[in-house]
């Protein structure tokens, strides 16, 4: 199964909420992380309560006892990020035992700066293929473990010394998938995948959430695939399935077809609700960890940061320290197709392929005739929103005159004192305004023939 054809949103869905903007550890909204798809163990849900400690999904495919399904559980495992200051430099460590460190909250070197916080890893757990008539024999259980891990690495000066250490250190993990299949109709099945935390927990960890998520699954999602058969859309199910796609049991996740348009045999299971078959804009230059955001509100603002913030924020992690010099080497014409993209806008067209509505070259309005190109001055008509209230009395010139579907005539125009005129021109949204012809007053004052 070619899971890769779906690796682009699935790495959107991972990261999404990783770091927010402003992206340094100080600003308020990434003090609480780790707020998607969190699957925490069981002693801690048993005691504390407040976060689940198990997430299911349940879907309906057609296929027959042969048909066969993978599960893959994907979900970032958290790890605690100290910095740690020497007493004195040193040019190696001992291969025997660990320097004597002072905890720090953060250590500036060579204009660098390290900060204490957290990080996490990518972790999978792939279930071997299963087929549905080995399913509807019971559930098939795949447990699964992560070790502790402790690693060490040293901050050098320019010279080569060691001053100070990273120490990055992972609590042990334990969970199991369930994996279950029943027949609803001839030919069709709905599939269940439960998966549980179930690493052990100790006082204090029973009561302290901050410690508890150490050993929780962070951004827990699950991709299915299937061959020699066909998943089924529970946004768009078929008429004889509707009943069984509203009793599906989805808990804290929602599966949506994934792949190219019209595939129906990979479908993501994510915190995150989307629709069938997500993508990620191709004018988009990379992940900002926040796909409810605008890449280019989010691209500028990081522009505009002072270089004491961008400090701050290389000194995050790595995925934090690519973002900001991706965002720093855009070229202008890459940071202009970031401006806005108008997709499947489903324009009407004869037979014979020309457009239904095509665009008039001049018009009479209020005795005067306008052409494009010609000089308007804007008169919103009373009641009008507030972006043509705004625009009241400047200065435009007519780019097009359109017909929409309904026969109306709207004319587009840009102010003449918009430094992002050339962006209106691209037809690009925010500097591309429409008027109805009575709202706008020639300059120019041709007569109407």
């Amino acid at each position: 199964m070619n899971f890769e054809r779906a690796a682009a949103i699935v790495a959107a869905v991972l990261y999404e909420g990783y770091i927010l903007y402003p992206y340094r550890p100080s600003a308020i909204k990434n003090r609480q992380r780790w707020t998607f798809g969190g699957v925490f163990p069981t002693d801690y849900a048993k005691h504390a309560g407040g976060d689940p400690c198990s997430m299911q999904t349940e879907c309906l495919l057609r296929g027959g006892a042969d048909t066969a399904v993978e599960i893959r559980v994907r979900f970032l495992h958290l790890t605690n990020r100290e910095v740690g200051a020497l007493a004195e430099p040193m040019a190696e460590f001992s291969a025997d035992r660990e320097p004597a460190l002072m905890r720090v909250p953060s250590l500036d070197v060579d204009g660098a700066r390290f900060l204490a916080w957290e990080e996490a890893v990518e972790r999978e757990v792939a279930a071997p293929a299963l087929a549905i008539e080995r399913l509807l024999d019971g559930a098939v259980e795949v447990p699964f473990a992560v070790p502790a891990s402790r690693e060490l690495e040293p901050i050098r000066v320019a010279a080569g010394d060691i001053v100070g250490v990273l120490v990055r250190t992972a609590a042990s993990l334990q969970g199991k998938l369930a994996i279950a299949a029943e027949r609803i109709a001839e030919g069709a099945f709905r599939l269940t995948a439960l998966i549980e935390n179930v690493t052990p927990l100790f006082p204090p960890e029973w009561a302290k959430r901050e410690l508890a998520q150490l050993r929780a699954f962070a951004s827990t999602h699950t991709l299915l695939g299937v061959s020699g058969g066909e998943f089924v859309s529970l946004l768009d199910p078929p008429k004889d399935l509707r009943e069984a796609a509203a009793q599906c049991d989805n808990q804290g996740t929602w599966p949506v077809l994934v792949g190219e348009a019209g595939a129906r045999d990979l479908l993501l299971s994510s915190p995150i609700i989307l629709y069938d078959y997500p993508q990620v804009a191709p004018e988009s230059p990379g992940d900002l960890f926040d796909a409810t955001e605008i890449d280019e509100i989010l691209t500028l603002r990081i522009l505009t940061m002072t270089e004491e913030e961008k400090r701050d924020m290389a000194a995050v992690d790595a995925r934090a320290r690519a973002l900001l010099e991706r965002t720093e080497g855009l070229s202008a014409a890459e940071l202009g197709r970031l401006h806005g993209t108008l997709r499947n806008p489903h324009a009407a067209t004869r037979a014979d392929g020309v457009h239904a509505a095509p665009r008039p070259a001049t018009l009479a309005a209020n005795g005067v005739r306008l052409n494009v190109g010609d000089r308007v001055r804007l008169r919103p008509k009373p009641g009008a929103d507030i972006m043509d209230i705004v625009l009241k009395d400047k200065l435009a010139i007519i780019e097009a005159i359109e017909r929409d579907f309904e026969d109306r005539v709207h004319v587009a125009v840009t102010l003449l004192d918009d430094p992002g005129r050339d962006l209106g021109l691209d037809r690009m949204p925010g500097h591309r305004f429409f008027f109805a012809p009575s709202e706008v007053e020639s300059v120019d004052r041709g007569v109407a023939g």
